[in-house]
């Protein structure tokens, strides 16, 4: 309840990114556009963003994995003007 509270009050959320070593969570501000939250994993995501690939966490569960995902159509692509949402799973398209 504590650490909810708390980033309720800090206006915090948790967005995951998942690929084949490791699955992490993240932590943004509410309303953060997904250049932004992309620029959390690394700096130059921010400037190279192209897109991103979205689910919602519990689908991406429910479906085990981008792959399945693809699949059942509950994955979106989304542009620069996305706000990530608390409980996102992102692939973010940067060009490198």
């Amino acid at each position: 309840r504590l650490i909810h509270l708390g980033y309720k009050t800090l206006n915090l959320i948790t967005f995951f990114t998942s690929g084949e070593p490791e699955t992490r969570a993240w932590t943004i501000v509410a309303n953060t556009k997904a250049p932004e939250a992309a620029g959390v994993i690394h700096t130059d995501f921010i400037k190279g963003f192209i897109k991103a690939d979205v689910a919602n966490w519990q689908d991406f569960v429910e479906f085990g994995g981008w792959s399945k995902i693809k699949e059942t159509g509950k994955l979106r692509l989304e542009g620069k003007e996305y706000i990530v949402k608390d409980g996102d799973v992102c692939f973010f398209h940067v060009n490198a």
